[in-house]
Protein backbone atom coordinates (compact mmCIF):
# COMPACT_ATOMS: atom_id res chain seq x y z
CA UNK A 1 0.00 0.00 0.00
CA UNK A 2 2.93 2.32 0.67
CA UNK A 3 4.10 1.85 -2.92
CA UNK A 4 0.72 3.06 -4.19
CA UNK A 5 0.94 6.27 -2.17
CA UNK A 6 4.53 6.77 -3.31
CA UNK A 7 3.36 6.53 -6.92
CA UNK A 8 0.62 9.07 -6.18
CA UNK A 9 3.19 11.41 -4.64
CA UNK A 10 5.46 11.09 -7.67
CA UNK A 11 2.52 11.74 -10.02
CA UNK A 12 1.59 14.87 -8.05
CA UNK A 13 5.20 16.08 -8.22
CA UNK A 14 5.34 15.52 -11.97
CA UNK A 15 2.04 17.34 -12.43
CA UNK A 16 3.51 20.24 -10.45
CA UNK A 17 6.27 20.50 -13.04
CA UNK A 18 3.71 20.39 -15.85
CA UNK A 19 1.75 23.26 -14.26
CA UNK A 20 4.90 25.35 -13.89
CA UNK A 21 5.93 24.60 -17.49
CA UNK A 22 2.46 25.55 -18.71
CA UNK A 23 2.54 28.86 -16.85
CA UNK A 24 5.99 29.72 -18.17
CA UNK A 25 4.98 28.72 -21.70
CA UNK A 26 1.86 30.89 -21.54
CA UNK A 27 3.99 33.89 -20.53
CA UNK A 28 6.47 33.23 -23.34
CA UNK A 29 3.60 32.89 -25.80
CA UNK A 30 1.80 36.00 -24.54
CA UNK A 31 4.89 38.21 -24.82
CA UNK A 32 5.80 36.83 -28.28
CA UNK A 33 9.12 35.43 -27.10
CA UNK A 34 8.47 32.11 -28.79
CA UNK A 35 7.51 31.85 -32.45
CA UNK A 36 3.79 31.15 -32.51
CA UNK A 37 3.99 30.04 -36.15
CA UNK A 38 6.32 27.15 -35.32
CA UNK A 39 4.45 23.83 -35.41
CA UNK A 40 6.56 22.30 -32.61
CA UNK A 41 5.84 25.26 -30.33
CA UNK A 42 2.12 24.96 -31.07
CA UNK A 43 2.24 21.23 -30.33
CA UNK A 44 3.96 21.82 -27.00
CA UNK A 45 1.41 24.49 -26.13
CA UNK A 46 -1.51 22.23 -26.99
CA UNK A 47 -0.11 19.37 -24.91
CA UNK A 48 0.47 21.62 -21.90
CA UNK A 49 -2.98 23.17 -22.30
CA UNK A 50 -4.68 19.77 -22.55
CA UNK A 51 -2.83 18.51 -19.48
CA UNK A 52 -3.56 21.50 -17.25
CA UNK A 53 -6.87 22.93 -18.41
CA UNK A 54 -9.13 20.21 -16.91
CA UNK A 55 -7.72 20.96 -13.46
CA UNK A 56 -7.56 24.74 -13.88
CA UNK A 57 -11.04 25.25 -15.39
CA UNK A 58 -13.00 24.60 -12.15
CA UNK A 59 -10.69 26.92 -10.23
CA UNK A 60 -11.12 29.68 -12.82
CA UNK A 61 -14.89 29.32 -12.60
CA UNK A 62 -14.87 30.32 -8.92
CA UNK A 63 -12.13 32.96 -9.09
CA UNK A 64 -13.14 36.61 -9.30
CA UNK A 65 -11.92 38.69 -12.24
CA UNK A 66 -8.51 40.10 -11.33
CA UNK A 67 -8.04 42.22 -14.42
CA UNK A 68 -6.20 39.79 -16.66
CA UNK A 69 -4.11 38.16 -13.94
CA UNK A 70 -4.62 34.40 -13.74
CA UNK A 71 -3.68 33.00 -10.34
CA UNK A 72 -5.40 29.65 -10.85
CA UNK A 73 -2.06 27.82 -11.37
CA UNK A 74 -0.87 29.13 -8.00
CA UNK A 75 -4.05 27.93 -6.32
CA UNK A 76 -3.72 24.52 -7.99
CA UNK A 77 -0.09 24.25 -6.86
CA UNK A 78 -1.13 25.10 -3.29
CA UNK A 79 -3.85 22.45 -3.49
CA UNK A 80 -1.32 19.86 -4.71
CA UNK A 81 1.06 20.78 -1.87
CA UNK A 82 -1.83 20.42 0.60
CA UNK A 83 -2.76 16.97 -0.76
CA UNK A 84 0.88 15.84 -0.67
CA UNK A 85 1.20 16.94 2.96
CA UNK A 86 -1.97 15.10 3.93
CA UNK A 87 -0.61 11.93 2.35
CA UNK A 88 2.86 12.30 3.88
CA UNK A 89 1.81 13.34 7.40
CA UNK A 90 -1.49 11.52 7.91
CA UNK A 91 -1.86 8.58 5.55
CA UNK A 92 1.64 7.14 5.07
CA UNK A 93 2.36 6.65 8.80
CA UNK A 94 -0.92 4.72 9.21
CA UNK A 95 -0.27 2.54 6.17
CA UNK A 96 3.36 1.78 6.90
CA UNK A 97 2.66 1.02 10.57
CA UNK A 98 5.14 3.39 12.19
Amino acid sequence: MTALFNVILIALELYTYVIIASAIFSWLYAFNIVNSNNQIINSIGRVLYNLTEPALRPIRRFMPDLGGIDISPVILLLLIIFIRQIIIINILPMVSGF
